[in-house]
């Protein structure tokens, strides 16, 4: 039942035998691991300025980790640390045995680590898109743009934060996330809710003002079931961005790395097997004589 489990979720065993987690159907696997660490350090630098910034210019710092835009960018910088650390060690590891398979470290690790390294992965492809949705359609005002640290802030956190998102779905060829990962968006989604209400009754603020009760039960039911829904909506769309990209990418003659090489060390293993059986028989059939 377990094994079943973190199958259905998107971590069997093996793990990720065609390498999809730390290649792209358009960069080589150095390439790759140098965007991933470039986006990794851009949005580490973001979180680390907006704090600092929040901390000693507003001293609205006690607040930073209230706010599910920030909890999000701190998941994508969280991801693309992981997966650029899991590439830069693949593409060392392809560049010194480059005729060979090579494994990642990730592939060794206790199952665990593995699925929370999918389920990161599923947050980041539906949740920032969802943010810059809820931000611009409804939260952002002039002030969005009053000054160039906010304008550079909000642009980094609510409009970035999907371009980091895509460059998952498209660049890379991760797999798109499983039916089975929706429970999860929306029981993080109803884990928030909780942290907002927290918030507010050791603070004394709403985080979004849409999830105030006085404007109106009926109001605030309606917010929270869309922004739900919205979440479903989203993941659905990142899981037919994904699907699509992996129908589209090898139909113009794009290889998978690390899929073309294990398929050669498997055939050299049939054939040198096919070899052996041969010999076999062939000293039998001497004897036999």
């Amino acid at each position: 039942m377990l094994f079943s489990f973190y199958d259905q979720l998107g971590s069997p065993q093996p793990f990720d035998t065609k390498r999809s987690y730390v290649t792209s159907p358009w960069f080589s696997p150095a390439i790759l691991a140098a965007i991933r660490g470039t986006i990794a350090v851009y949005t580490f630098i973001t979180l680390l300025v907006i704090l600092i910034y929040d901390s000693v210019v507003t001293h609205d710092g006690n607040s930073y980790f209230s706010y599910f835009t920030e909890l999000t960018y701190i998941g994508i910088c969280s991801y693309y640390w992981a997966s650029f650390t899991q590439t830069f060690v693949y593409a060392i590891r392809l560049r010194r045995a480059p005729n060979k398979a090579p494994e990642y470290p990730l592939q060794r690790w206790p199952r665990i680590l593995q699925l929370l390294h999918v389920m990161l992965g599923t947050t980041v492809v539906s949740f920032p898109i969802l943010v810059t949705i809820v931000f611009w359609a409804l939260l952002a005002s002039p002030s969005v743009f009053a000054t160039p640290f906010s304008a550079w802030s909000n642009i980094s956190i609510h409009a970035l934060n999907t371009a980091w998102s895509l460059f998952e779905m498209v660049g890379t060829n991760s797999p798109p996330p499983r039916w089975l990962m929706i429970p999860l968006i929306i029981i993080i989604l109803a884990l928030y809710l909780g942290l907002a209400y927290i918030t507010y009754a050791t603070q004394g603020f709403y985080t979004y003002s849409f999830l105030d009760p006085s404007e109106g039960k009926a109001h605030l039911a309606g917010y929270i079931i869309g922004i739900a829904v919205a979440g479903c909506i989203v993941f659905t769309l990142a899981k037919t961005i994904m699907w699509t990209r992996a129908k589209v990418a090898p139909s113009k003659g794009i290889e998978v790395e690390g899929e073309e090489e294990e398929e050669k060390m498997t055939t050299k293993r049939v054939d040198s097997l096919g070899s052996s059986e041969t010999a076999v028989e062939k000293v039998k059939g001497d004897r036999m004589v």
